[in-house]
């Protein structure tokens, strides 16, 4: 397909009241997706573009995820809605789905342009916009052995809109679940090295963050070429730089060791909240899900993790309606959820993914019952959340203010995100985007505390 560049017109002007070139993104999935597209966002900021809603854009990023066939069917849906727009941008498409299918996703419009290497696609978004020239020149400016210049320029356009960032430590995944594509959309795990995590991390506290997210397809894999390093040695590393705040993206219940519960338990910068996905709580769904570890084993390491981390919130993932769960397992996955006791859930309606052995498992549910099932989860996830949020009444918790708006009645309110994952809110005077504070909760909005600061 020949690509389509942007009109002279637009490109020029950028859209209706804003100046320079315009670009949206639209990104489904994972933190991993998410500090990508930040990635490639930040270096197209650095070379002029002007970020905006997908309605004003000449160009449409979609960051695509391919885990679950339902995960493809949104991944069509936003491209399909980016061509439908009235400003008719062109759309680029990355991510797992344009790695494992891009010939599908060029067939949905001859404005799709797919681009794989997500490495790539800021070169790729700058020449359909016109901005070849001033994207490899600003490229071409020289930077220290460490790449400070660009990775500072980096940082800058990142904090324009985000206050906490994701930094992508660890990529791929050779855990090749029954239901999971992604081993081959990603490939095997590959680590970022640690000087460079350790680089970007400081780099971030200098321009002010508060609170980094460290992610990776499969965290626990992360290993630092040079030293061996592993998820221990990176968090205190990253504790170093003095940034307030680290939190982990998503960790497997066999990462949980006694070594990493030891660092996060004596690193005051640590939050307390793990997500650990369960997927079910029958332990002969478990094993048709290749997954290495049994109902028991797994609460042996949540409670294991409680006992170091005192307050620790724990949160997870659950597939309702995996080929042959049956009633029963169905009945003991709710239990399990119930007793474990999790902040959140996370639940999944199994769809079949092509590709994957659980496609072509027998015992397929009806797709009524699998919604059916999924409802139940939703319906205990709600539970849980409430119980979990009337548990800090009358607590002092740390709040990361992520936004400073009035509400209907005209009244400034902070809203932002404590330690424990937690929606907390206090009045809005005198604060600011990226500040941090202590909030006395006084009474709660469904799963949001409200309090007074002190």
């Amino acid at each position: 397909m020949g690509e389509r560049k942007v009109p002279a017109s637009r490109a020029a002007s950028g859209a209706r009241t804003r100046t320079g070139v315009t670009v949206a993104f639209k990104t489904l999935g994972c933190k991993v997706n998410r500090a990508e597209s930040d990635a490639i966002a930040a270096r197209l900021l650095g070379h002029g573009a002007v970020l905006v809603a997908e309605e004003d854009a000449d160009v449409v990023v979609v960051d695509t995820c391919t885990v679950t066939g339902e995960a493809d069917r949104k991944a069509r849906k936003a491209v399909r809605h980016a061509l439908g727009l009235p400003r008719e941008p062109v759309v680029v498409v990355t991510g797992c789905l344009a790695a494992i299918d891009a010939p599908m996703l060029a067939r949905l419009g001859d404005r799709v342009v797919v681009e794989a290497d997500k490495d790539a696609v800021a070169q790729r978004v700058a020449g359909l916009l016109g901005m070849s020239e001033a994207y490899e020149a600003a490229s071409e400016v020289p930077t220290d052995a460490d790449g400070a210049h660009a990775r500072d320029a980096a940082v800058r356009a990142r904090d324009a809109f985000r206050t906490r960032v994701t930094v992508k430590v660890e990529d791929g995944c050779d855990a090749f679940c029954a239901y999971c594509i992604v081993p081959h959309a990603r490939g095997l795990p590959r680590s970022v090295p640690l000087a460079t995590v350790v680089a970007e991390v400081e780099a971030l506290v200098a321009a002010g963050v508060a609170e980094v997210v460290l992610a990776g397809i499969n965290l626990g894999r992360y290993e630092d070429a040079p030293s061996g390093a592993g998820l221990p040695a990176l968090v205190e590393a990253v504790a170093e730089t003095g940034v307030a705040r680290i939190r982990l993206s998503s960790v497997e219940p066999g990462d949980l060791t006694p070594e990493l519960l030891d660092v996060l338990a004596r690193t005051g910068a640590a939050c307390r909240h793990l997500h650990v996905p369960l997927q079910s709580g029958a332990d002969t769904v478990l094993r048709a899900m290749g997954r290495p570890y049994t109902v028991a084993a797994y609460a042996e390491r949540i409670a294991a993790a409680r006992t170091a981390l005192p307050g620790l919130a724990v949160t997870t993932d659950v597939i309702a309606g995996f080929p042959g769960e049956s009633e029963a397992d169905a009945r003991h996955t709710l239990d399990t959820v119930r007793e474990l006791a999790f902040a959140r859930l996370h639940v999944f309606r199994f769809s079949p993914r092509e590709g994957t052995p659980a496609a072509e498992m027998p015992g397929h549910l009806d797709p009524q019952e699998v919604a059916a099932r999924a409802e139940r989860l939703r319906e205990l996830d709600g539970e849980l959340r409430d119980a979990h949020a009337r548990s800090r009444l009358t607590d002092e918790v740390e709040v990361l203010i992520e936004e400073v708006r009035p509400d209907a009645a005209g009244t400034l309110v902070a809203t932002g995100t404590t330690r424990e994952y937690l929606r907390a809110q206090g009045p809005g005077t005198g604060r600011a985007a990226g500040d941090i504070g202590t909030l006395r909760v006084t009474s709660l909005q469904g799963d949001v505390l409200l309090g007074e600061w002190l």
